[in-house]
């Protein structure tokens, strides 16, 4: 893009020095000094390059050094990391509107957060559009679809939590589409597949859901990267231009399509984590220009044909975990220096390591006869579900009929509910909503969330006695309790800070009160002792459930006495946190992140399902003290980072795996042993607790220590998101499960 040799119009050097100061005068944007510098003349760089032509701004880079993808990012300013809570987003793009000849806008890594309004539009010569790597959230502009000579979309690595809008059709000029790394939901937009100038997408690690449809419209098509979403049909089509395609980590079933081995120009194929079937088309071996093929995860079976001659090109090969038998073909058997080949857990024969059984692959009794157990299993539970629910409404009728007026007129001067107004900024109070309607099926038949008075705690827990006291930490002390309806209640008092307005508190309190889900031990509601904001002696409590059966520690440890817990059990626990930190994570809008997890966290109930508390109390209370429970060890691994709830997952799934940590020394001494699992192929048996080693299938523990590898790397950025997590862990269970059924 041509540069100007005369001096920029004064509107537009304005408007420079204005998104220099939106943008909080950042080190790059130092060069600009005043009005009189001649901003279309100085030499670029690689962080800041503005484009001029005509005395007109044609083009704006600005690459800035914010930290991107913060786990603990919930749709508030974060110190260091986004912009300020001064900033908006709205008087930012407004500003940027003016500059009207801009072609090419990439502003990335600058913490710019908030909602990305519909004014963007307005940048109608708007050719590339770059916002990549910042904290932006909720929709993206439908509006974008008008500007019509855009050519490249990159808005990945924020935070948009929406479904995706129908994004331009059949007359756009559009190439480039990225937006992976977001957490956008709903199903694929039918509108892209007419957009027949696009050569990129990549819409990876978002939760995009439903079936596809195929891209052979899109004939110029060579990347598509679809992984880590969850769509669940056969594998569509593709055109022969293709030359990388990734849709690993999805629920796709069915077979590989046989046209997938004439797509000539194809290099990189990975459908990884899925479902597929059948086998595998000989003709995808001998691409002429396929280099990497990764199959691992699927179920896929029979035998590869021996006569298979592999490309020249072909430089990596994974069919681990399926159910393949037979002999490997030669050209992967070949111990060949410029090739690597993956086969574990197969069935194949052959001088090949880390096979089952033929059996394990062949035999399908096992699996009909599985089938007609479930069919059987879910008949009864359906009946008993269909009784449990007339049963439910008898009582509520019941209810309705007979205490209707007299509990009204009883609550009255007991109860007072509060009408939550604006404390947060307007966009966020229309933003916290729910996104999981599988939330609601959860829900317990607890009172619904409302304001207790203090009267009525110190009754439930007999003024606050000694012997209704369970403990103390970070968050304050806790006291067992019965309210007067007969329900078991656990009453957190905790000290409140100042710097709370009443009616942002009470916003706050609402939004914890929207966390309802059959793992989340269940918030009941509050009273507020005191005047928020105007003395240090304001007191809150929260009232919760009672969850009576203790904590998942309390069963891991042979010096515990009573009932300890096998693999199985064990993994079912882990599985219904990960559920339960991933609705944190994204069932509301903003997300609940520094749950501070600790294994001592997870409560189980009579039935012996497991709950999580102390979550989401961060919004509430900003105590950064380094320890939790009163005598637990600042050196404790679960006190270490807990601001990223993974990373804490990763030192309860180690908990489950080896035991309650005994000593600093000890838990250093796992760690190691950890890092030691990939080169030992024993090693696991040294610290693995026996009784999971007693009660595990070898495959399904794996599974576990593997990703328990990976989120307790010391590098955030290596680090599973808690999607993959939890998908690793239902895979284990699985596994552990068609291991305890053969």
């Amino acid at each position: 893009m041509s540069r100007c040799n005369s001096q920029l119009q004064s509107s537009q050097t304005e408007v420079l020095l204005q998104l220099k100061k939106h943008l909080e005068y950042p080190k790059q944007l130092e060069i600009w000094k005043d009005r009189w510098t001649e901003l279309c003349s100085i030499s670029s760089s690689a962080q800041v390059n503005v484009s001029c032509k005509d005395n007109f701004v044609t083009g704006l880079i600005i690459l800035g050094d914010k930290p991107t993808q913060v786990r603990g990012f919930d749709g508030f300013s974060i110190p260091n990391q986004t912009l300020s809570q001064s900033f908006s987003v709205d008087s930012f793009v407004a500003t940027l509107s003016r500059l009207t000849n801009l072609r090419v806008l990439s502003l990335v890594s600058l913490g710019i957060w908030g909602p990305l309004p519909d004014r963007i539009h307005r940048l109608f010569a708007l050719e590339h559009l770059d916002l990549s790597s910042n904290y932006l959230y909720g929709s993206i502009p439908p509006k974008i679809s008008t500007l019509v000579n855009l050519k490249t979309l990159t808005l990945g690595d924020n935070f948009f939590n929406d479904t995706i809008p129908t994004l331009f059709n059949s007359s756009s000029n559009l190439k480039v589409l990225i937006l992976k790394n977001n957490r956008l939901k709903g199903p694929f937009p039918s509108s892209i597949l007419s957009i027949t100038t696009l050569t990129y997408i990549d819409m990876s690690r978002n939760q995009i859901s439903g079936s596809l449809q195929g891209f052979t419209g899109l004939s110029s098509l060579e990347q598509l990267d679809l992984s880590n979403n969850r769509f669940d049909s056969s594998l569509p089509s593709m055109p022969k231009a293709l030359i990388r395609l990734s849709l690993s980590r999805n629920s796709f079933s069915g077979e590989i399509p046989k046209h997938y081995g004439q797509l000539i120009n194809l290099q990189q194929l990975d459908v990884s984590f899925n479902s597929l079937t059948g086998t595998t088309p000989a003709e995808i071996f001998t691409l002429p220009n396929i280099t990497y093929l990764n199959f691992a995860s699927n179920i896929l079976n029979g035998s590869l044909q021996n006569h298979i001659s592999c490309s020249n090109q072909l430089k990596f090969v994974d069919i681990s975990y399926n159910k393949l038998v037979g002999v490997l073909p030669y050209c992967m058997s070949n111990k060949s220096k410029n090739r690597v080949v993956k086969s574990d857990g197969n069935c194949l024969s052959g001088n090949v390591q880390h096979q089952h059984a033929v059996p394990y692959c062949t035999e399908t009794h096992v699996m009909k006869k599985s089938y007609k157990v479930g069919i059987f299993v879910g008949a009864i539970v359906g009946v008993l579900m269909i009784i449990v629910v007339l049963a439910l409404c008898i009582v509520v009728a019941w209810r309705r009929y007979f205490s209707g007026g007299m509990q009204e007129q009883h609550l009255l001067h007991k109860t007072v509910q509060d009408n939550y107004s604006a404390g947060f900024s307007s966009d966020l109070v229309t933003n916290a909503r729910y996104v999981s309607e599988t939330a609601k099926l959860g829900r317990e038949d607890f009172p619904v969330c409302r304001s207790y008075s203090l009267e009525e705690l110190k009754e439930a827990t007999n003024n606050f006695d000694n012997s209704t006291f369970m403990g103390e930490n970070l968050y304050g002390k806790l006291y067992k309790g019965k309210l007067e309806s007969g329900i078991q209640v656990v009453i957190r008092r905790l000290p409140l800070s100042k710097k709370y307005s009443i009616r942002n508190f009470k916003l706050r309190l609402d939004l914890l009160a929207k966390l309802r889900h059959p793992h989340l031990m269940s918030f009941l509601g509050h009273c507020i002792d005191g005047v928020i904001g105007e003395h240090n002696d304001t007191k809150v409590y929260l009232v919760y459930e009672c969850v009576s059966n203790g904590t998942f520690q309390n069963y891991l440890s042979a010096n515990s006495s009573g009932k300890i817990f096998n693999w199985p059990e064990r993994l079912s626990v882990l599985v219904s946190i990960a559920k339960a930190v991933h609705f944190l994570h994204t069932g509301m809008i903003p997300g609940f992140f520094k749950n501070r997890l600790k294994i001592n966290n997870i409560l189980l109930n009579q039935h012996w399902m497991a709950k999580l508390s102390d979550y989401g109390l961060s919004i509430i209370s900003e105590e950064t003290d380094a320890c939790g429970v009163t005598g637990e060890s600042p050196n404790s691994w679960q006190m270490k980072k807990l601001e990223d709830d993974v990373y804490s997952f990763g030192f309860i799934l180690l908990e489950a795996l080896v035991g309650p940590s005994g000593s600093a020394k000890r838990e250093a001494a796992l760690l190691s042993a950890m890092a030691s699992f990939s080169t030992h192929q024993d090693g696991w048996k040294q610290i693995v607790d026996p009784v999971v080693q007693a009660t595990c299938c070898k495959e399904s523990v794996f599974i576990v220590i593997s990703i328990t590898n990976k989120i307790i790397s010391p590098e955030s950025w290596s680090r599973p998101s808690i999607e993959d997590v939890l998908w690793n862990l239902q895979y284990a269970s699985q596994v552990q499960a068609t291991a305890d059924g053969e």
